[in-house]
């Protein structure tokens, strides 16, 4: 993360991932270097995935990928001219994942200030089993957008393997290898090629 004052701010100030085309096999942390902006006192912060991924640890780089680009679209879409007060995201999901919570926290505050709530009451059972939890509404300063994954990023064997309790040590290994494929192909696309803004 690096900061610098809000009068530093590049001329063509932009929220939206510029998409790295063509390559997904292979795709390393080290590739991805797009961030996303917030203010605070009066300062620009700067996040990367891999700071998030800092913060969060190594366990859910899927989550943290998909809280990566949910906030690059949410706020492509909600504050496109500037970067919004860090204070003043507020977001409402029903994934429960720690990696997406984690993300969020690292670059809003929102779990530590209350502004971040799992809300099952958003699942969209009618999305189907793959996609219904990955739903994100996200305000700032009162403008909402609600955001859904797109098809094509979560695979069922993901969703069975992840909502096993009681996993073997082999199957340990393969989800976290499916996590990391997953979080690649969420990290390689644009934004708006991931989450749909619903409203």
């Amino acid at each position: 993360m690096t900061s610098g004052g809000v009068g530093t701010l590049r001329s063509r100030y932009t929220n939206r991932m510029v998409g790295r085309p063509g390559r997904l096999r292979g795709l390393t942390v080290s590739d991805v270097d797009e961030t996303i902006l917030v203010q605070e006192g009066g300062q620009l912060l700067e996040f990367s995935y891999t700071d998030m991924l800092c913060y969060a640890g190594p366990y859910s780089p899927a989550g943290v990928a998909s809280a990566f680009k949910v906030m690059q679209r949410a706020f492509a879409a909600l504050s496109p001219n500037q970067p919004p007060p860090r204070r003043s995201v507020v977001i409402r999901t029903a994934f429960r994942g720690p990696g997406a919570r984690d993300g969020f926290e690292a670059v809003t505050r929102a779990v530590t200030d209350g502004r971040y709530t799992v809300d099952l009451a958003l699942t969209r059972p009618d999305r189907g089993r793959l996609l219904e939890s990955f739903v994100f509404q996200v305000s700032i300063t009162g403008r909402v957008a609600t955001l859904l994954l797109r098809p094509g990023f979560v695979t069922g064997e993901f969703i069975d393997l992840a909502g096993k309790s009681d996993r073997s040590q082999a199957e340990e290994a393969h989800l976290d290898q499916l996590k990391a494929d997953l979080a690649q192909r969420v990290l390689a696309a644009p934004a708006e090629d991931v989450y749909d803004v619903a409203d």
